[in-house]
């Protein structure tokens, strides 16, 4: 006996980078699926599936989230920034010091990394050690980059102007 899916397509608008985006899909789907493959923005990306590794962190109203754990459907009109939206031309201050500390090895999990140390310095522009553990603890990095990753942060916070750190 086979058991019955039933998909529930919807319509619905993201808003996506500052862009609002309409799309029809599945509302169960994740955001993360939608975002990878309706979207076709690639920055963001699957780890673990149970929103455990980070890897597919995304800003959701400037807070660090699980894409690959949420319905699109529940987020629609809300803002939403993957890290193709952080800066056109990495200049934002994370992204900068990320490339300063040379913090990726094989750069699997730097997408959510970054975007989680975006938020954080955005709530705590100068960070205590206690600070970035807390916000940056369920990021996991397969290479252990855990050191630079810390680094980093301290580097963007030195270099970045007060409350500029999401624009």
């Amino acid at each position: 006996m086979s058991a019955k899916h039933t998909i529930a397509m919807g319509k619905y608008t993201l808003n996506i980078n500052g862009k609002n985006i309409s799309i029809e899909a599945d509302e169960k789907m994740p955001l993360l699926w939608v975002i990878r493959e309706i979207i076709g923005l690639t920055g963001t990306k699957y780890g673990c599936g149970i929103a455990q590794c980070g890897a597919c962190t995304v800003l959701l109203n400037g807070n660090p989230i699980r894409s690959c754990s949420i319905p699109a459907s529940s987020v629609a009109g809300q803002p939403i920034t993957t890290i193709e939206g952080l800066s056109p031309d990495n200049s934002h201050p994370v992204q900068k010091a990320w490339i300063d500390e040379q913090v990726p090895q094989c750069g699997y999990c730097q997408s959510g990394q970054i975007l989680a140390a975006a938020a954080l310095l955005q709530k705590h522009p100068h960070p205590t050690d206690d600070d970035i553990n807390m916000a940056m603890q369920g990021n996991l990095c397969r290479c252990g980059c855990y050191t630079r990753i810390r680094k980093a942060i301290k580097t963007a916070a030195a270099s970045a102007k007060p409350a500029s750190t999401l624009n």
